[in-house]
């Protein structure tokens, strides 16, 4: 029994640091984008800096799960939660490296005129992070309704991709002077659409 228990106990610490990690990335989503719609380059490098953090993270979570299966040779049910652990550090790993490219393209840009009125974006943004949000929440509390609520949220994001790279395009072919900007937009347009990717096949794909 105590060996069961500490084993809980290492797998609850496991899964806490999975929602920091989860919640580290949200942030650093929340800045890049913020940056880039108030083009403030200063946020973007901000973002850029603190990655280091979610990636120190994503390899401590790691060398934990490691250690937590030679250690305590969890019976199957238990090795698969450690191993979707890691699958999940790896996507939200994935998604915080998104918005450093978010930040990146933000700097790109510079002080131009705005154009990102012509786009969605922002609601891919919100939707991004609400899915990221319940897909944790999901996994941690072992929802499978929510984890449905992910994969339909996911098809709106790519809804919103495909309507974005049409206006920007569109837009494109009439104002080639706006280059520069148009194509870092359609950079982040795609950037948004592979956190979406990599949120809906994080908890969801793997149901505990």
């Amino acid at each position: 029994m105590v060996i069961r228990e500490n084993f809980e106990n290492n797998l609850k610490e496991l899964k806490r640091k999975i929602n920091e990690m989860g919640e580290l990335s949200i942030d650093a989503l929340e800045k890049a984008f913020n940056a880039l719609k108030m083009r403030d380059v200063e946020i973007a490098l901000k973002v850029i800096e603190e990655d280091n953090d979610i990636d120190n993270l994503e390899q401590e979570i790691n060398q934990f799960a490691v250690w937590l299966m030679a250690k305590e040779q969890p019976v199957a049910r238990d090795l698969r939660i450690v191993v979707v652990v890691l699958k999940i550090s790896n996507n939200i790993e994935r998604i915080a490296d998104f918005a450093v490219n978010i930040a990146k393209s933000t700097i790109k840009i510079g002080q131009a005129n705005s154009l990102l009125d012509l786009t969605d974006l922002e609601k891919m943004k919100d939707i991004s992070i609400l899915m990221l949000k319940k897909s944790l929440k999901s996994f941690l509390e072992e929802d499978i309704a929510l984890a449905k609520e992910v994969g339909d949220l996911e098809d709106e994001v790519d809804e919103l991709n495909i309507e974005t790279y049409k206006k920007l395009t569109g837009y494109l072919s009439e104002h080639p002077e706006e280059t520069n900007q148009l194509v870092q937009l359609l950079f982040v347009n795609r950037y948004l659409e592979r956190v979406a990717d990599h949120i809906q096949i994080s908890p969801r794909a793997q149901p505990i």
